[in-house]
């Protein structure tokens, strides 16, 4: 096997997203806040309905850039939940729209998400080397820690699973397999 297990067999999209994106470092803040709303809507689901929903999600929701976001009028945001292209989860909805809120206030002040998210690494990812899928945790100390701080400052629908795979998505951690040729 030359892939992490989950994307060895998985569809063309996932394959794809495995090869190019996870893992791999995310500094842009626009692509930040999106991988953060499709972690956010994965949350009981599987990540390749969220993968194969992705074009839809971006028309839907502005291409993710926040200060767009926060400008959709009460018409707009019902016609989300009404969306079948999307996934309808009112409270995911409104978790993405309260987020690009936090994410402006963040802007505001002269702050970045990039720059809140990567100094808990001291802007080098974390790189690990496991060898077997099941040895890839789904939450650590360091998800918990930057979880209960973005609660604090009003992020929501961030827990420590959703945050420890948004580091993955957005290479903060790089857990790609040893024997996978996708990673570095």
């Amino acid at each position: 096997m030359t892939k992490c297990s989950w994307a060895f067999e998985a569809k063309n999209n996932m394959q794809v997203y495995h090869a190019t994106e996870w893992g791999k470092e995310t500094h842009e803040e626009r692509l930040l806040f999106e991988l953060m709303s499709l972690e956010l809507m994965q949350a009981g689901l599987s990540w390749q309905i969220v993968l194969d929903k992705r074009a839809a999600f971006q028309a839907a929701f502005c291409n993710f850039v926040p200060e767009k976001i926060v400008n959709l009028s009460s018409t707009e945001v019902s016609s989300l939940e009404k969306n079948s292209a999307i996934i309808r989860n009112r409270r995911k909805i409104s978790a993405i729209i309260n987020n690009a809120r936090v994410t402006v206030r963040l802007h505001q002040k002269g702050q970045s998400l990039n720059d809140l998210l990567w100094s808990y690494v001291s802007y080098q990812p974390v790189v690990n080397h496991w060898r077997h899928p099941e040895q890839v945790p789904s939450q650590t100390a360091l998800s918990q820690k930057i979880s209960r701080d973005l609660k604090k400052v009003g992020f929501q629908f961030m827990g420590p699973t959703i945050v420890y795979s948004y580091l993955q998505a957005a290479g903060l951690v790089n857990d790609h397999l040893e024997n996978c040729q996708d990673k570095y």
